[in-house]
């Protein structure tokens, strides 16, 4: 049998049984040769860097250190990093890349629960609901039997809902958007016609999205490129009573301009992500009966964690048995993702 390619990981140490429980450890280490207890928090750590010397595998998750030049020099038969999280953006650095390593993101599983946060607060928003956990239960708002009131534009029939970024979240929402009666469209420079109708939804430019959609949803990265993209101008243009979701990067909203136009009452929001994060005790948007804010939490989090430690242990066979790696990261698409 040949010998197991030694491993560490990298991560908050806390998050490793809920990433790895015990089956899915235990088809990691039939493949790597990883020490539970060992988790590396410092890369100068003197336990830690006598275990880099050895690692050909760096398991890596929330919290990871930098891997700089000096991270690297310490693991010379460092070959692959496997995230067991999202974006490798956070600890990667242009030296990972200079010297061949492999690195492979789980951020493919990551994207499930958002994509399904996502389409819960559209559906939520659309009847209203969040509005309601903020006012007094009144008798007066159950309908009476059974039949709901007519109020002006509160429901989900034929309501318009604007994808912005086919990401890996994007797509997935897409998907689960597909058997609600609803009208989808995106807006993704990067998408092109025939990429749109493979997805099954019109393509529009931005500013025709923001114009026509009763909810925006933001699945962008944040690059320089889209940092505000959402600003004064784009938020004017939106129509009354529509809402704006956001779970991808706070800095994706100008949100000096987002607070002015929520004081208005005419729009309403969905924010998961925030700029900066989390927010002051003292920010408007804490306040604001129109905005529904919750604590990053629409990504992976309690049981769904082990999603990701299963990724990263498929990804560990591959590699071990000379296959390719499934959710590969290279440099030049790192650029335009999150």
């Amino acid at each position: 049998m040949p010998e197991r390619p030694q491993a560490v990981f990298a991560m908050t140490d806390r998050n490793v049984p809920h990433l790895f429980p015990p089956d899915l450890l235990a088809r990691l280490r039939a493949c790597v040769d990883v020490d539970p207890t060992l988790v590396a928090r410092d890369f100068a750590e003197p336990r830690v860097r006598q275990a880099l010397a050895r690692t050909e595998v760096l398991i890596t998750g929330w919290g990871c250190p930098r891997l700089d030049a000096a991270a690297l020099d310490a693991a010379p038969k460092l070959r692959a990093v496997l995230h067991a999280a999202g974006s490798v953006k956070g600890f990667t650095t242009p030296e990972v890349w200079r010297r061949g390593i492999l690195v492979s993101s789980a951020a493919a599983a990551n994207a499930l629960p958002v994509a399904e946060y996502t389409l819960a607060m559209i559906l939520l928003t659309g009847k209203d609901v969040l509005a309601h956990l903020r006012r007094p239960r009144d008798p007066r708002d159950v309908p009476h039997g059974g039949v709901a009131p007519g109020v002006p534009g509160i429901g989900n029939h034929g309501r318009r809902v604007g994808v912005v970024g086919a990401s890996r979240v994007g797509r997935r929402l897409l998907e689960l958007l597909r058997p609600y009666d609803l009208a989808v469209t995106l807006a993704d420079p990067y998408v092109d016609a025939a990429e749109a109708a493979r997805l099954g939804v019109p393509l529009l430019p931005l500013d025709e999205l923001l114009r026509t959609s009763d909810v925006v949803t933001l699945h962008a990265p944040h690059t320089p490129q889209t940092r505000h993209l959402v600003g004064a101008r784009e938020l004017a243009s939106m129509p009354d009573g529509s809402v704006l979701v956001n779970t991808a990067r706070g800095a994706l909203v100008d949100h000096d301009a987002l607070t002015e136009e929520l004081r208005t009452g005419r729009l309403r929001a969905v924010l998961d992500v925030t700029d900066p994060e989390p927010l002051p005790a003292d920010s408007p948007l804490l306040g604001l009966p129109n905005v529904f804010v919750t604590p990053h939490l629409a990504g992976s989090l309690g049981n769904e964690l082990a999603r990701l430690g299963r990724t990263v242990v498929d990804e560990a066979e591959r590699l071990t048995s000379g296959r390719a790696l499934v959710h590969a990261v290279d440099q030049e698409g790192l650029e335009r993702s999150a």
